[in-house]
């Protein structure tokens, strides 16, 4: 029988949600089939099959949480001893790795998705890189959670069981705990805070305490480009491309950047030094009903409008469909969040996405009565706001940039784009 053991991923990540099992017990199943979607504060993954063979046991229910090291499944392995088979796999050469383990070929040469055996994960009767958790003991499979949080409440102390009746109780499942359906106001909902929004949290409460934030606000004159992309947006529907305002926000973010490489760094404290980045890959804030996700478009300043506007599509549709991997979201340089794609809000505070040393934020465009021209117009006006770590630049940087990608945004028609 093969304990296949929840891999250590890397990435920092210690445990994960089942979300979905795809098996059941008794499944017939082969390498690389999908036994489970896990939930890690990173992203929702999938996790493939390291054998082929027959589903013995799950050992945990969707829901739970799984430490790294703890048994997810058991599998009657065909073919007899499984270990025979293992020093082959884990010999075989690889030629790319990735931030689950090395990237094998098929047999017609093309990359294919690891196994988690070739990727290093922690398998049962191999020795794992951490220390793994205790297992966890088995669940009766006739009762729910719910059902053994009642029996708990039913042994307490008579005066507390009643007590808990007169105010009013329900169940929550994660920690089997009985919790107050109100408190001395009026009833009250209870939502998770785990997974993705807690990783978010969690990665706002860092930078806000490790970063000195400043914000400097500007409006930039967007006349031009809103009759622009109004323009081209039909010969990229033509394509099969949603083209936003977002993709001409990231070409007057990179010109700043490159003008002020300040604001694409980041700053190693340790080894006293401001690292400047020398590429530039835009990290894009995402609203999705899981939380914030940032997924990054690589080597953004050697694509085009249309390049852009067709990579943001799928990067927002990965992350809503919480299809985003690791490397979606790793190596930004700068990232932009655009407020006004809300509809409302003109400036904002934006929290920098640690370690990076700014962000920009863009409002939502609006009419406004300004000078222009010799008189007073109606003009298209975008707020922006860049916020920025003031242990690695001054507001006067900050500024420039801002100017810089003001004078691209207003100045459209003779851009390169």
């Amino acid at each position: 029988m093969f304990e296949f053991k929840f891999p250590d991923v890397g990435e920092g990540i210690h445990e994960g949600k089942i979300v979905k099992w795809h098996v059941k017990e008794g499944d017939e199943i082969k390498t690389d089939d999908t036994l489970a979607e896990v939930e890690t504060d990173k992203a929702v993954v999938e996790i493939p099959s390291p054998k082929t063979g027959k589903i013995s046991k799950l050992n945990h229910a969707e829901g739970d949480t799984i430490k790294v090291g703890e048994v997810l499944a058991e599998i009657e392995v065909s073919g007899g001893d499984e270990a025979a088979a293992e020093p082959a796999a884990q010999d075989e050469k690889q030629e790319s790795a990735g931030v689950v383990g090395d990237l094998g070929k098929t047999s017609m040469g093309v990359m294919k998705a690891p196994s988690l055996e070739a990727s290093g994960a922690v398998f049962g009767g191999e020795t794992p890189k951490k220390k793994a958790a205790p297992k966890k003991e088995s669940k009766p499979k006739d009762i729910t959670k719910e059902v053994i949080a009642e029996e708990k409440a039913k042994e307490a102390p008579a005066a507390s069981s009643k007590e808990d009746k007169k105010e009013g109780v329900n169940v929550v499942k994660e920690g089997f705990k009985a919790q107050k359906k109100y408190d001395m106001f009026g009833y009250i909902d209870r939502a998770p805070y785990d997974g993705v929004r807690k990783a978010v949290g969690d990665h706002m409460v860092k930078s806000m305490f490790s970063i000195p934030h400043v914000t400097h606000t500007d409006l930039a004159d967007v006349t031009d480009l809103v009759a622009l992309r109004e323009k081209e947006k039909a010969a990229a529907e033509k394509k099969g491309i949603k083209l936003t305002f977002l993709p001409y926000f990231i070409k007057a973010a990179i010109k700043g950047l490159v003008e002020h490489p300040t604001l694409n760094a980041s700053l190693d404290e340790e080894g006293g030094q401001i690292i400047l980045k020398k590429y530039y890959n835009i990290g894009i804030a995402v609203d999705t009903e899981h939380g914030l996700m940032v997924p990054v478009i690589k080597g953004a300043d050697k694509k085009s409008i249309l390049d852009l506007a067709k990579e943001l599509g799928e990067l927002a549709e990965k992350a809503r469909s919480r299809k985003l991997n690791a490397m979606d979201m790793k190596g930004g340089t700068f990232t932009l969040t655009n407020i006004g794609s809300a509809r409302s809000g003109w400036f904002a505070t934006p929290v920098i996405n640690f370690p990076e040393a700014a962000i920009l934020g863009t409002g939502m465009i609006q009419d406004m009565a300004v000078p222009a021209n010799g008189k007073i117009e109606a003009r298209k006006m975008l707020p922006l706001s860049v916020s920025f770590d003031h242990r690695i630049l001054d507001g006067a940087e900050a500024a420039l940039f801002t100017n810089t990608v003001k004078e691209y945004l207003e100045n459209i028609q003779g851009q390169e784009l």
